[in-house]
C-alpha cells in the first residue's frame, strides 16, 4: 500500500515538473516535440548563424514551419528541415508510394511502423516528387530505399540538418543568388551587423524583418502572404529570440527553456 502511494506521489511530482518546466509566456513550449526539435539543434544553429551574419531565431522558426518541427515525412526522410530545393547536381526525393493514417492525418514511411497497422487503417497513395534535396548518404539519396535511415542514424540526421542550415545561410541568402529577395536579405543583414554588431541578430525586430524580406512575395522563399505570418507566430510563441540570445550568452538549453 505504501509503495503504491509513493509511486502516485512520484508520478504527480514528475507531472508537476513537466507542467512548470517551460516559460508560460511562450505557449508552444508546452509541447514535447517542440522542445525536442530545438534542443538538438539550437546551439549549432547559433554558431552557424553567427559565422554567416544570419538571425538564428528566424532560421529555427522557418525550419519549424517547413518541417513540422522535424516530423513531416519529407524532412524526416531527407533531413531537409528547411525544404531547400535540389539544384541540378543534387539528388531530390523521388515520388513515393506511402500510406497515411486518417485521424490524425499522418504519412508513414518507416517500415516497422507500417507493419503495426491493420490494412484497413492505412490509405496508400503515390506521393509526388518533392523536388527537395535529399541529404541521405550517397547510394540512398534520391532513392526509394531505406526511407527510415535517419530514424536510426541520429548523429547522421543531425549532421544532415546542420548541413541544410549551413547551405541556407551560404547558398540561399547570398549575393550570388539570382533572386532579388535573397540578395537584398544578404545586403540588409551585413549592413545591420556592420552598424550594430552581431548582437543585432538576436533582436525580435531584425528576425521579423528578415522573415518578411524573404517570404510573402513572388520569387521568394515562399510566395504565400500567410507564410511570414505563420513563421513569426512560431517565433513569438516559442520565444526563439530569447532562447537563441540565451544560448549566445552561454546559458544551457535547459536554463533558458
Amino acid at each position: 500500500m505504501l509503495k503504491s502511494i509513493m509511486k502516485q506521489i512520484l508520478l504527480l511530482l514528475m507531472l508537476t515538473s513537466f507542467l512548470f518546466s517551460y516559460d508560460k509566456n511562450f505557449s508552444y513550449r508546452k509541447y514535447i516535440h517542440v522542445k525536442k526539435f530545438y534542443s538538438s539543434l539550437v546551439k549549432e544553429t547559433v554558431d552557424i548563424a553567427l559565422k554567416h551574419n544570419m538571425p538564428p531565431a528566424a532560421i529555427l522558426a522557418i525550419a519549424s514551419v517547413e518541417s513540422g518541427y522535424g516530423r513531416g515525412y519529407v524532412a524526416s526522410i531527407t533531413g531537409n528541415i528547411l525544404s531547400l530545393g535540389a539544384n541540378k547536381n543534387d539528388k531530390a526525393l523521388p515520388s513515393l508510394y506511402l500510406p497515411n493514417i486518417k485521424n490524425p492525418y499522418r504519412v508513414i514511411y518507416n517500415s516497422k511502423e507500417i507493419a503495426i497497422f491493420n490494412k484497413d487503417e492505412l490509405v496508400w497513395k503515390q506521393r509526388p516528387k518533392s523536388l527537395k534535396k535529399d541529404y541521405r548518404p550517397k547510394g540512398l539519396a534520391g532513392t526509394t530505399t531505406n526511407l527510415d535511415y535517419f530514424d536510426y542514424e541520429l548523429e547522421e540526421k543531425k549532421k544532415a540538418n546542420l548541413q541544410n542550415i549551413e547551405e541556407f545561410c551560404t547558398l540561399w541568402i547570398s549575393y550570388n543568388n539570382r533572386f532579388k529577395a535573397f540578395k537584398d536579405a544578404r545586403v540588409f543583414l551585413d549592413k545591420e551587423v556592420k552598424k550594430h554588431g552581431k548582437k543585432i541578430l538576436f533582436t525580435k525586430k531584425l528576425n521579423e524583418e528578415f522573415i518578411n524580406q524573404i517570404g510573402g512575395k513572388k520569387n521568394s522563399f515562399n510566395y504565400r502572404k500567410t507564410w511570414p505570418v505563420k513563421v513569426i507566430k512560431v517565433l513569438e510563441n516559442t520565444g526563439l529570440t530569447e532562447l537563441t540570445k540565451d544560448i549566445y550568452n552561454n546559458k544551457t538549453f535547459e536554463q533558458s527553456w
